[in-house]
């Protein structure tokens, strides 16, 4: 086994069971690209600034790119019994250009060193997230432009409400999927802070160039605290935060999925390729991607859980449990990322059915409020025009009718102001085309919305 770093003030080997536990490589392995780009910048800036002779500093360079080759080639696997990724490297380039290799480390220090990491990865993940969430957006914005006079119920408590659009229905995941994109840029630029030259908690003694780091690595600017910049975890939260609420949009949206395809509702049908059958029921077609994602929301909650505890109660600067934030900032950038890529073409592909749609919206009299309003336009308080309405639904479900069958003659009954124009005003269609107002269901009110959100998408796109 190697060398321990700090082997030198230890007079007994570390027990195998604290390497176990100490360990980990397992986890921030993944880490390698960030971890050998940052170690180049460091060297290119030791070299310039005279910290180390030029020459170790292009032989420093020269053997991380060559181990950053063989990584990805395949040649180079990680050494379980590493501590960790950045004392893997190290290691692995000191065996290959002997002495220099050494001086790698001088005016850092591992605190420094995997905060920079961190940041590094959690921007790169950040885009990939950004880059899913706006596919998705625009995929909502493929279907809704062709089911903008799609008629189908909108819900309140999961009750029969009013009537919308199924463009309509579909644009509200899409503004929703606006303010994630916002939090995540957010969330970017909070991690667009380089802390490299930090050192351990106090920054160094040498005649280091931060701000030449920071512009190798292509950071918005260095952390101005040294405290802060090794123990800043914000950045993590912040951004599983960002994928916690993503997660619960897709949620939502996955739940009004398992009950469109459901026999009871059947708005929607699933593609074969996106759902499953019973190991005992012949007949059954389970919506089971949309099921996981519910459930792997839960988890993702879990992850935000994890680093806000793990976080309340740290003294400054770096203490150990910080090392738990990988596993929980890792499994939620991953877990977001795997809904998002299934999700995308689930949605893509399923079928609607617009004519059980309408079907739907012509039930549970969600016209009334239009009925009530059409005796408003024509003068009457509306508290009046609403008892009268509620009245008349109440006589329809007696009777066993609709707004659209009672017989004109009960509607005079109760208000002599209703006339056969009532009909019109009450149809389904003309309840939809007349919600002309900013956000509403009419067609050319959801095409100002699909328009609003293909421009702030391109805010987004690279």
């Amino acid at each position: 086994m190697a060398a321990k770093m700090w082997a030198g003030r230890f007079t007994k080997e570390t027990d195998e069971r604290v390497n176990d536990f100490n360990s980990s490589i397992s986890f921030d392995a993944r880490m390698y690209r960030q971890d050998i780009e940052g170690s180049m910048a460091h060297a290119k800036m030791l070299g310039k600034c005279g910290i180390i002779a030029q020459e170790e500093s292009e032989k420093i360079i020269a053997g991380l790119k060559g181990i950053l080759a063989d990584i990805e080639s395949g040649r180079l696997m990680f050494d379980p019994n590493a501590e960790d990724i950045h004392m893997f490297v190290e290691a692995e380039l000191t065996a290959r250009i002997g002495d220099s290799g050494k001086r790698l480390h001088t005016a850092r220090s591992r605190n420094d060193q995997v905060a920079l990491d961190v940041r590094m990865c959690a921007k790169c993940e950040t885009e990939e997230i950004i880059k899913l969430t706006v596919s998705l957006a625009d995929t909502i914005i493929s279907i809704a432009k062709d089911h903008l006079e799609t008629v189908m119920p909108g819900y309140t408590h999961l009750q029969r409400a009013q009537p919308v659009t199924f463009a309509h229905h579909l644009m509200a995941y899409a503004q929703m999927l606006l303010r994630d994109l916002g939090r995540l840029k957010d969330a970017y630029a909070r991690a667009n802070m380089m802390p490299l030259g930090s050192g351990a908690l106090a920054g160094t003694t040498y005649p280091i160039d931060r701000e030449m780091v920071c512009g190798l690595l292509g950071f918005d600017d260095i952390t101005h605290n040294s405290l802060d910049g090794v123990s800043d975890r914000d950045f993590c939260i912040e951004l599983v935060s960002a994928i916690s609420l993503l997660m619960m949009h897709l949620s939502r949206f996955s739940e009004e999925i398992v009950m469109w395809c459901s026999w009871e509702f059947k708005f929607i049908e699933l593609d074969d390729a996106y759902a499953t059958g019973s190991s005992i029921m012949p007949q059954k077609k389970n919506p089971d991607v949309t099921e996981l994602i519910r459930g792997k929301t839960g988890r993702v909650y879990g992850d935000l859980t994890t680093l806000l505890t793990m976080m309340k109660g740290l003294p400054l600067a770096y203490n150990k449990d910080m090392q738990e934030d990988k596993e929980a900032f890792f499994d939620a950038a991953d877990t977001v990322k795997l809904c998002l890529s299934t999700f995308i073409p689930m949605l893509a592909t399923m079928k609607v059915l617009p004519e059980n749609m309408r079907a739907a919206a012509a039930k549970g009299f969600i016209n009334a409020t239009d009925c009530a309003d059409y005796l408003v336009k024509k003068g009457l308080p509306f508290r009046d025009a609403y008892k009268i309405t509620g009245t008349l639904v109440h006589i329809c479900i007696e009777k066993g009718l609709t707004l659209e069958t009672l017989p004109i003659g009960e509607y005079k009954s109760l208000c002599e102001t209703f006339d056969e124009d009532v009909y019109g005003a009450i149809s389904l269609e003309t309840c939809v085309m007349q919600r002309r107002s900013a956000g509403g269901p009419a067609p050319d009110a959801v095409k100002a919305q699909i328009e609003y959100v293909q421009n702030e998408l391109e805010k987004y796109r690279k």
